[in-house]
């Protein structure tokens, strides 16, 4: 294979689109960082360009039952591999990193167009996901219903022995009606899960939707208030 100047030109654009997809990223602080995103990006677009100038150079008219793209088809299976070590499952059973495990396949499925010389659907591509992943989201949130403008928040609560914890999924409904004055900004809880643990004392394992717009620690000191709790743990989703 002669290397030329299209060869570069399809390297550097894919330098470039795995740049973009890391730097949306890294400023998320994300698993998928600036340097694998754009190792996968180049990665792919060159595995491509060897596939297709492989069919070129070896493909004769005795011998051409070369598929050009078969080296390209399995970087989509390969790449899988990498975006399933970037989705995290943690203690309370959320799922994390399926956007960066996302972002991944798509730097690969860029690095693999510009190899094969589509330039102009990458570029539409790649423009796509940056707004699909900062823009869009934002303006569905502001002209959505309000369970879009609503987050997650986990809460591990350990209470005194013996009290009743009707009265404390009462106690935290009715205190959250006052954490701001938007309609509709009360904290829902979504999950309950009780447990007893050592000394007689109970612990409540708590997934709850609070407004967007309201710090964590407005939720932690809001439970911590209640009569009878013990000890208050709270983690942004």
């Amino acid at each position: 294979m002669v290397f030329n100047t299209e060869i570069l030109i399809k390297l550097c654009i894919a330098l470039v689109f795995g740049m973009l997809i890391g730097i949306d990223r890294q400023l998320k602080h994300k698993p998928l960082g600036l340097k694998t995103s754009m190792v996968i990006c180049v990665a792919s677009c060159l595995v491509t360009i060897v596939s297709i100038e492989s069919f070129y150079k070896f493909a004769s008219p005795t011998f051409n039952a070369i598929d050009p793209m078969r080296l390209a088809a399995q970087i989509v299976s390969g790449v899988g591999f990498i975006g399933a070590g970037v989705i995290l499952r943690r203690q309370n059973d959320v799922i994390s990193g399926l956007t960066s495990a996302a972002m991944i396949w798509a730097a690969s499925g860029l690095g693999i167009a510009v190899g094969a010389g589509f330039y102009f659907p990458a570029s539409v591509a790649v423009t796509l996901l940056i707004i699909a992943v900062n823009f869009l989201p934002i303006l569905i949130k502001a002209i959505g219903p309000s369970a879009l403008r609503e987050r997650d928040v986990s809460v591990r609560i350990v209470m005194e022995p013996n009290y009743r914890m009707t009265e404390l999924i009462k106690a935290i409904e009715k205190k959250s009606e006052g954490l701001n004055n938007e309609e509709k900004s009360e904290i829902k809880i979504r999950n309950i899960k009780l447990k007893d643990i050592k000394d007689g004392n109970q612990q409540i394992d708590l997934t709850i939707s609070a407004p967007e717009n309201k710090y964590t620690t407005e939720v932690y000191y809001l439970i911590k208030k209640i009569d009878h709790v013990l000890t208050v743990e709270v983690e942004h989703l």
